[in-house]
């Protein structure tokens, strides 16, 4: 009898090895599939900043990619093309914004063109609730919602009159002494009679895009 009680229980025991050996295996397959998943999947992208070189001084711009994707991918691409390089601030209202990133204004002799230029397409609005106040960055257009491409403007203090009209798409984290520099600059009818024509050329020298972590 003792006998066969233990010739079952090993019976048994082995049975319960099976079974988990089994369950193993089973999962195992899923196991391994989580673990390509998670090594397949993409690292998430480390936050960038634009480093605006002036020859008044350098400015440094957060985006802002959860309200405006598309606006700040634009202009991270222009950057890094050199799009911007050698342009210059070309419209200047003291108390208001400063504008640049027209590419005629490479050029004097397009000057009566100036803020006209553009990179030969636009893109779609991406009005949000992000208030126009000073060192905020927005995008430069005219009465078409969907027709700004590479003109940007940076606020000189508050305006709240441009909110959901305009793209706001990032915000100067550094060189706001900068910014009120060229603010003060001298200015002289333009073209059109506007008092915004800079005295003194402020040119952009370059736009560079980087990693926000390797700021000092």
């Amino acid at each position: 009898m003792d006998r066969l009680r233990g010739s079952w229980q090993i019976s048994s025991m082995k049975k319960l090895i099976a079974t988990l050996l089994v369950l193993a295996f089973a999962a195992a397959p899923g196991a391994r599939a989580e673990d390509e998943k998670k090594q397949q999947a993409p690292a998430p992208k480390k936050a960038e900043v634009a480093i605006i070189k002036t020859t008044a001084g350098e400015m440094v711009v957060e985006f802002w990619p959860d309200v405006a994707p598309n606006t700040v991918e634009n202009f991270k691409k222009l950057a890094k093309q050199g799009f911007y390089d050698g342009t210059s601030f070309h419209r200047i209202i003291k108390g208001f914004m400063i504008q640049g990133g027209d590419p005629l204004t490479r050029d004097s002799k397009n000057e009566d063109a100036w803020g006209t230029g553009g990179p030969g397409y636009g893109i779609k609005a991406e009005f949000n609730a992000k208030h126009h106040e000073h060192g905020v960055i927005s995008m430069a257009r005219s009465s078409d919602p969907d027709s700004a491409g590479s003109q940007f403007f940076i606020c000189l203090g508050d305006a709240g009159s441009l909110d959901h009209n305009y793209t706001a798409f990032g915000k100067l984290i550094k060189g706001g002494d900068v910014l009120d520099k060229i603010g003060d600059t001298p200015v002289t009818a333009n073209s059109h009679g506007e008092p915004s024509k800079p005295l003194k050329r402020v040119s952009i020298e370059t736009v560079k895009v980087t990693a926000a972590d390797s700021l000092k």
